[in-house]
């Protein structure tokens, strides 16, 4: 979603800036631009098109500074347009922001009482230029600015109520960023660069390790409530003196601070990350979607590395007696991951005996509902940042279930922090806003999960435990064989683009991997499409189907596949076309109105890792024949790091 990228340094940072923004741009965003401090006063430039015209932007106005902040906006409020974009300067009451301004701020995040905030900033004499939150924070630093940024920041977060992650620069202070965090995610990166042959000591904040790649490995992660004070020989972190318990903390409802709040110095460790730039070389791949689909195979085989054994102890140290305390599972996730979470709720409760329940984590947190502290919370996320999910988890945590276990693809991400226990998955880093490789990683994991939870139980022979890892080592291999089938989707793919609406079906453990289907396919192609399980087609979805009407199906060689036969005759009495992958020993042949492709082997309970990659490869081809961004679909964000 929205990234943030921040510096003070002895050199020009803004190609560092505008670098940064580059490496985020795969989170999705719809505006960008950039504020420095030059000549004494504060210069802005910002965008409605892509970075790289930004770039352009500031090279033709001559912007070069050493301190300075960055930004990629997805809009949440106001339209995408150039007054709405940040960073949002504030000039004080009665000034227009097209002056130079004093304060010059970014953010990430949602503030709830923006509104309460706008109207008592305009009593005052503040005019606000955008219909974004953003401005408001702008506003209220200024308004209690008194010659300390640092203290002007510490004296307005506590007025904020909703989640944020901000950096902040004055006028008057040349050489300092301060950032704030609460409910989103911030890093300051700590770094000495060479310049030329000589120190130049330098400071950083982002949103996103990423953004600081190839500039410094040394990374602090803020957490919840620190105010950090960035200066170019010293980074200085405060913390509430009272911890905030949860993003609304020390705020009334109306925005006024319930008491002054105290900050105290704290100490946070600086940890070498190696993170890799999202510019990653596409090779012979047209889009990063494509070349992440064919990446599944080596994701699944570094995933799976170093994995011996079943062993609870693959979660984290002290898995074991986790594992022997809980009763039952409940999974929190939103999007893709909870179609993987769905996924292995019949791995979890077929095989290891689990009771298990799984929620969208935007909808768990606020409804009723019975905790139980002998619940294993395992929350899954690509990014590990995913607001409504970690809400979600604190939600639980504060419900007094506080076995935790996240599934995620970011060892440093705020949701392995949060939790006790993890697994990670090594997809490698995912540009396409459309998940694939890790959401194939994400069941790996999850199957290795439910494989240590039925050895816990005693549910696992030696003899099933070997069968089940030469399943699993024999992943990436199944896989490539899915992968040669990309010639026959393309083929399906150039009907589906002339098409408005398509169905998906599936049966039993499948029915979660007809969803992703679907959701790929309106993600990157705009066609609308929905997934039933096959046996609710009489309940109404039959309706819809017509000669017009595509009904993919995904057809493995289980338990449910004579009951899904006739499901499939339902659509093709109503004149509905069939679009199937089958197993091969499925026997369903191509006819008139059944088009099949055939999978190239029954897999069993691991057949939807194979069966979604050819849904993933179907919803590309059918983009890519309707022109539109694969990569960065219309609307959508790669991480979705606001409510």
């Amino acid at each position: 979603m929205c990234g943030i990228v921040g510096a003070v340094s002895t050199r020009n940072i803004v190609p560092i800036l505008v670098e940064g923004l580059k490496r985020l741009e795969y989170r999705g965003y719809d505006s960008c631009g950039v504020a420095v401090h030059q000549n004494g006063e504060l210069k802005r430039t910002r965008s409605t098109s892509r970075v790289a015209e930004l770039d352009t932007q500031v090279q033709r106005d001559g912007v070069s500074s050493g301190t300075g902040i960055a930004h990629t906006r997805w809009a949440t409020h106001g339209a995408p347009a150039v007054h709405n974009a940040h960073p949002h300067f504030s000039a004080g009451p009665g000034g227009s922001e097209a002056s130079s301004g004093r304060i010059a701020l970014v953010h990430n995040g949602i503030i709830e009482n923006h509104d309460e905030l706008r109207a008592e900033l305009k009593r005052r004499g503040y005019v606000f230029a955008s219909q974004t939150d953003t401005e408001v924070i702008a506003h209220l630093v200024h308004s209690l600015y008194e010659g300390d940024l640092l203290e002007a920041v510490q004296a307005a977060v506590p007025r904020l109520r909703g989640a944020y992650a901000i950096a902040v620069f004055c006028r008057d202070e040349p050489h300092r960023v301060v950032g704030a965090r609460m409910g989103s995610p911030l890093v300051v990166g700590v770094g000495v660069a060479q310049d030329n042959g000589k120190g130049a000591s330098e400071n950083f904040l982002a949103s996103d390790a990423m953004a600081l790649a190839g500039v410094t490995n040394q990374i602090v992660y803020l957490e919840e409530g620190d105010v950090v004070d960035l200066q170019m020989g010293r980074v200085w972190v405060t913390r509430p003196e009272v911890a905030p318990s949860a993003p609304a903390a020390a705020r009334s409802g109306h925005g006024h601070a319930a008491a002054p709040v105290r900050y105290v110095a704290a100490e946070r460790p600086v940890r070498t990350v190696n993170a890799h730039s999202g510019a990653a070389e596409l090779g012979p791949y047209r889009h990063y979607m494509q070349k992440e689909i064919f990446e599944q195979p080596r994701a699944l085989a570094d995933t799976l590395e170093g994995v011996q054994g079943i062993s609870a102890e693959l979660f984290g140290d002290g898995a074991h007696r986790v594992f022997k305390q809980i009763d039952r599972v409940l999974i929190l996730a939103c999007g893709t991951s909870y179609y993987s979470g769905s996924t292995a709720r019949y791995w979890l409760e077929g095989i290891a005996g689990i009771p298990t329940t799984v929620e969208i984590a935007s909808e768990y947190r606020y409804r009723d509902s019975v905790p139980d502290p002998k619940t294993l919370v395992v929350t899954i996320s690509q990014s590990g940042e995913t607001a409504d999910t970690i809400a979600a988890l604190k939600h639980a945590r504060s419900l007094g279930m506080e076995h935790t276990l996240t599934i995620c693809n970011v060892a440093t991400s705020a949701m392995v922090r949060e939790c006790k226990l993890a697994y990670i998955t090594r997809a490698g880093v995912e540009i396409g806003v459309a998940s694939t490789k890790a959401f194939t990683t994400q069941l790996a994991g999850l199957y290795l999960l439910t494989l240590a939870l039925a050895q816990v139980r005693g549910r696992l022979s030696d003899e099933e435990e070997a069968r089940q890892l030469k399943a699993l080592r024999h992943l990436p291999v199944a896989l490539q064989a899915v992968l040669a089938l990309e010639p026959q989707v393309i083929s399906w793919s150039e009907d589906f683009a002339r098409r408005h609406n398509a169905l998906f079906l599936g049966r039993g453990l499948h029915y979660p991997i007809a969803l992703e289907g679907a959701l790929k396919l309106k993600e990157i192609s705009y066609i609308h499409a929905e997934a039933y399980p096959a046996g609710e087609l009489k309940h109404g979805p039959l309706a819809l189907v017509t000669e017009e009407m595509p009904v993919v199906t995904v057809a493995p060689n289980d338990a449910l596949l004579e009951k899904l036969k006739s499901n499939m005759q339902e659509v093709r009495a109503r004149g509905g076309q069939l679009y199937v992958f089958a197993d091969s020993d499925t026997q369903i042949e191509n006819d008139a109105g059944v088009h099949v492709i055939r999978m190239p082997e029954h897999y069993g309970a691991l057949s939807p890792i194979l069966h979604v990659v050819p849904l993933q490869l179907l919803a590309y081809h059918t983009a890519c024949a309707r022109g539109t961004d694969v990569d960065k679909p219309r609307n959508l964000a790669k991480s979705v790091t606001v409510e």
